[in-house]
């Protein structure tokens, strides 16, 4: 029976699978470019008659949250500076639509997919190519219907499609032993047909604006978890701030019900919660409220959904809890500290938290302790 079971969910899945390929098709090789009219990074609408000089067109549809995307954003650069002189145009595209984008799915990076987030990532990397998006109509990606980030799509001199699919071989860069794209264009450059012209592609999967509605019931999912609140005394919060032997990276904001810019960027900790809690991590809020409060703080954490681990200061002697928790700390709300699972301090802030900085103090540490791509 446990088989037939296990027979029936593999054919249910293998059915979606070929139904979301049906869906949103892989343009076949030998088919004209479609038409675009994208909006890019550098501040101005691009459309194909942009690089009708160029022999070779490459669209590569990538994105920032995914881990594969990133651990290829360098090969790109490279790949464009190489082929710039000659002639070949490569331009990077973001399919992904925003809505359908889940917090858990973002864990491997310092930014989501939003058109703000595309020209922070394409300023931080120095992108010398293009970078436009298409994640709020999606109408260009579902023409060519890439399946994974990154997919790329190489067009001829008459723009007609002669190559779909990998970059390379390998995703960590030490195993790569073909360079499946650039040995396509080459071959192009000659006058010659790629081989292979079509390859498969692996990287994570193109968020599609049909899944819009399978991330608002995720949201809502998480927003019905438990949301509790215990008291910490000062031994508490000495060992929380040791943070030894958890393995984790652990993010300790303390904050108050009173304290307006703790208020404010709540909802924006709660979100970065949910953003790596699949990982090594753990967020801790600590109410610098007495004890006595700890009715209005619950209130407070259950109306902000903050299924994080919640405490407040378990005694009335709030500098001896503040000395317990960082010595540094000048008592200044909001204050917020990102703590290794070696013990030391990787971030320190006092008064509203920068997030992007705070993302960014957190997710090397997170790879740190399990590395991905390398």
């Amino acid at each position: 029976m446990k088989t037939l079971r296990l027979l029936a969910a593999c054919a249910a899945l293998a059915l979606v699978s070929r139904l979301a390929a049906a869906e949103h098709p892989v343009l076949p090789l030998g088919t004209p470019l479609p038409e675009f009219d994208l909006p890019g990074v550098d501040g101005r609408r691009h459309t194909p008659a942009d690089y009708k000089d160029s022999r070779l067109l490459a669209i590569v549809f990538t994105c920032n949250h995914c881990p594969t995307a990133q651990a290829y954003e360098d090969r790109l650069i490279r790949l464009a500076k190489k082929y710039d002189r000659k002639d070949v145009a490569l331009v990077a595209v973001n399919p992904n639509s925003s809505e359908a984008l889940r917090l858990d799915e973002e864990g491997y990076s310092d930014l989501d997919d939003t058109f703000e987030s595309m020209k922070e990532r394409a300023r931080q990397k120095g992108f010398p190519f293009p970078y436009l998006d298409d994640g709020p109509t999606e109408e260009f990606s579902r023409k060519l219907g890439p399946a994974a980030t990154p997919h790329v799509f190489i067009f001829d001199r008459d723009r007609r499609l002669r190559y779909e699919g990998r970059v390379d071989d390998a995703e960590r860069e030490s195993l790569v032993k073909e360079h499946t794209a650039e040995a396509a264009i080459d071959a192009l450059l000659a006058g010659k047909d790629p081989s292979p012209a079509t390859t498969k592609v692996f990287g994570c999967s193109t968020k599609w604006n049909d899944k819009a509605e399978d991330n608002r019931r995720w949201l809502g999912k998480v927003r019905a978890e438990a949301v509790s609140l215990a008291p910490a005394d000062a031994a508490a919060l000495r060992a929380l701030r040791a943070n030894s032997g958890t393995g984790k990276v652990r993010v300790i904001n303390i904050w108050a019900t009173w304290c307006g810019p703790c208020v404010a960027e709540f909802d924006d900790l709660v979100k970065v919660n949910l953003r790596y809690r699949n990982r090594d991590f753990e967020m801790v809020t600590l109410a610098a409220q007495y004890p006595d409060e700890a009715p209005k703080v619950q209130k407070f954490l259950s109306a902000h959904h903050a299924s994080t681990k919640n405490l407040i200061f378990g005694s009335t002697d709030k500098y001896a809890l503040m000395e317990a928790i960082d010595p540094e700390w000048n008592g200044a709300l909001p204050h917020t500290l990102v703590i290794g699972p070696d013990g030391k301090v990787l971030f320190r802030q006092t008064g509203a938290v920068d997030i992007l900085a705070l993302r960014r103090a957190i997710v090397p540490a997170l790879n740190a302790i399990t590395p991905w791509g390398n």
